[in-house]
């Protein structure tokens, strides 16, 4: 018998048995207990439990949020490329208003107040059916650079006070697939310490005149000064070239300590969370690759700057062995930078310009048409047939 079915046998015996003497109460389990299988004890709790069998009551609290909150949470989620509940919770009411403004999105004020007003809790409770894990740890290709270290100062990550947007940390990513052997494109990644601001740009290579002309066409697109660089000791930073090419620009070079990644925390999170999420893991070696991964770093440049919001943090204890953090309120680079008092006012108009005219929904289509292009043109090892990449090496953004 199943379930349901014992439940309506013991309502309908339920009756008799509570008038029932004592023998006839003993007739009446015996019966139940030979035809369900239940122990006699268990058959007696069930033919006395009257008001919880009757009642159809959910159990707990009552939903608080509907269905339709729930749906445009994940629309606004996946606008925002699916950013943690921390950084999107105060972000919220900005992607409802842009979302709104270039009609990707119905949202009255009702559900716009139940939607600023859900905790980053309930955001990761609501949005956890539609999360998805993945990617794999990439190769180094970092080789230390002797020459000069003695002549460049170390910063470490414990270095960085100073407020004023300017001073960035600058990373090679490489795109080499399974193997560092032979000829394959990097992207250089630079972010700004203070406001987060992030640039990406394809390279040719590793070559320290590649990587000095990237990190050149870099600063004429930043709409701020220049002021300096932190990098690691790769020798495509840590040689003649580039450190000529600060000296005369008047840029401070500095460099990371070896072998203490920490040093350059807030480029390594933009590798991983930036170039590999997108690009992923495969080898790129062509011209074509070259040109589609620039046209994907001019559109990811506008959405992360201006739609992508990231917490600072503003101060560290330690109580015994646990260490509690605080973090200020997230707040996209594009925000930050408008509030730091470093930009001109031509510069502040033309930000604010590019801002008001731009669609994330429609960004995320197009990075994800270039994406799906630029994948074609991998180059995959012969030896792995028909090994399905995009499952275990790339990790789309979804609209």
């Amino acid at each position: 018998m199943t379930r349901h079915s014992i439940l309506e046998y013991a309502q309908a015996l339920r009756p008799r048995y509570c008038k029932a003497t004592k023998e006839e109460k003993g007739k009446i389990l015996d019966e139940f207990t030979q035809v369900t299988g239940f122990h006699r004890k268990a058959a007696i709790r069930l033919l006395n439990r009257v008001k919880r069998l009757t009642s159809a009551r959910r159990r707990g609290r009552k939903r608080k949020y509907a269905r339709e909150v729930t749906e445009a949470l994940r629309d606004v989620w996946e606008a925002s490329d699916r950013l943690c509940s921390k950084r999107l919770k105060p972000f919220i009411p900005e992607m409802a208003r842009v979302l709104r403004q270039h009609g990707e999105q119905r949202i009255d004020a009702s559900l716009e107040t139940q939607l600023c007003r859900i905790s980053p809790s309930t955001i990761d409770r609501l949005l956890r059916p539609y999360r998805k894990l993945g990617g794999r740890k990439p190769l180094s290709t970092t080789r230390p650079g002797s020459l000069l270290k003695s002549a460049i100062p170390i910063r470490t990550f414990a270095d960085w006070e100073d407020d004023r947007p300017g001073f960035m940390e600058t990373d090679l990513v490489a795109h080499c697939g399974e193997s560092a052997e032979g000829f394959y494109l990097s992207t250089l990644c630079a972010v700004d310490v203070a406001s987060g601001w992030t640039e990406c740009r394809p390279v040719w290579g590793k070559w320290q005149e590649r990587v000095r002309q990237a990190v050149h066409h870099m600063r004429q697109r930043l709409p701020f000064p220049l002021l300096g660089i932190d990098s690691d000791n790769g020798s495509e930073f840590i040689n003649q070239c580039f450190y000529k090419y600060c000296r005369d620009e008047k840029i401070t070079f500095t460099r990371s300590r070896s072998y203490k990644k920490n040093d350059s925390c807030h480029v390594e999170q933009k590798n991983g969370n930036v170039v590999r999420r997108l690009v992923g893991y495969d080898r790129y070696a062509s011209k074509a690759s070259f040109e589609c991964l620039g046209r994907v770093y001019d559109l990811v440049r506008l959405y992360i700057n201006f739609f992508q919001p990231t917490m600072k943090l503003v101060s560290k204890t330690r109580h015994g062995a646990k260490v509690y953090k605080v973090y200020d309120t997230a707040q996209t680079p594009y925000q930050r930078l408008m509030r730091s008092g470093a930009l001109t006012e031509a510069k502040k108009t033309e930000l604010a310009a590019t801002y008001h005219g731009l669609n994330p929904v429609k960004l995320l289509k197009q990075i994800n048409s270039n994406l799906e292009q630029l994948w074609t043109l991998a180059q995959h090892p012969a030896n792995l047939g028909n090994r399905n990449y995009d499952a275990t090496r790339r990790a789309s953004v979804t609209v």
